[in-house]
């Protein structure tokens, strides 16, 4: 992402979280917006990142406990359907109007950028055997991806008056985490296709 496009969708994320805070009902139209171009923006990169790729390409690993693209691609097709799973449990719980998030929709941006910080996932999301190529795990994540695009695209519900399980996001802030999860392990793609190892 470039400084410029960066300094745009911080802004326009800052506009959303001072003009949102007391509003309730369905996303507002600019809710729905930057949560769809989120969506559409991860997706994408992920397409052009993982594209003509050789195998040698797919099972390069920058260190032997790393992961490579093809794991990277896997994990990302493990923890989504997981992800939302937890969003519709969520949803399924009554609206309390009177919720309000510590986290913010900045910080929900800002986890995408940032790997500065990174953790180690757990285990029920650790790549294994789950798929058995680089293809299927990605053909896996477009299908969740198209309804989730469905959902974000036509859903009616209060996603701000709900609690995201027990934490401390809105549902809303949930549903935008998951595509900058995305985002998130892009950047990590793109480390592994930039290392000096790497087979041309």
């Amino acid at each position: 992402m470039t400084t410029a496009l960066l300094r745009v969708v911080v802004a326009s994320f800052t506009l959303l979280t001072l003009n949102t805070a007391a509003l309730a009902g369905p996303m507002t139209a600019g809710e729905r917006q930057r949560l769809i171009a989120h969506l559409e923006m991860t997706e994408s990169w992920l397409n052009d990142e993982v594209k003509h790729l050789s195998e040698a390409q797919r099972k390069f690993k920058m260190t032997p406990e790393s992961w490579s693209v093809e794991e990277v691609v896997m994990h990302l097709a493990i923890a989504e359907p997981q992800y939302w799973d937890q969003f519709n449990q969520s949803l399924a719980k009554p609206v309390q109007p009177e919720f309000k998030p510590q986290a913010t929709d900045l910080g929900m941006l800002w986890y995408g950028i940032d790997r500065t910080q990174r953790t180690t996932t757990g285990e029920a999301r650790v790549p294994r055997d789950q798929f058995k190529d680089l293809q299927s795990a990605h053909e896996s994540f477009k299908k969740l991806r198209a309804t989730m695009m469905k959902v974000a695209r036509e859903s009616q519900e209060d996603l701000r008056a709900r609690q995201f399980l027990t934490a401390s996001q809105d549902l809303y802030q949930w549903f935008l985490m998951i595509s900058t999860h995305s985002q998130r392990h892009i950047m990590q793609i793109r480390e592994v296709k930039a290392h000096s190892a790497f087979p041309k």
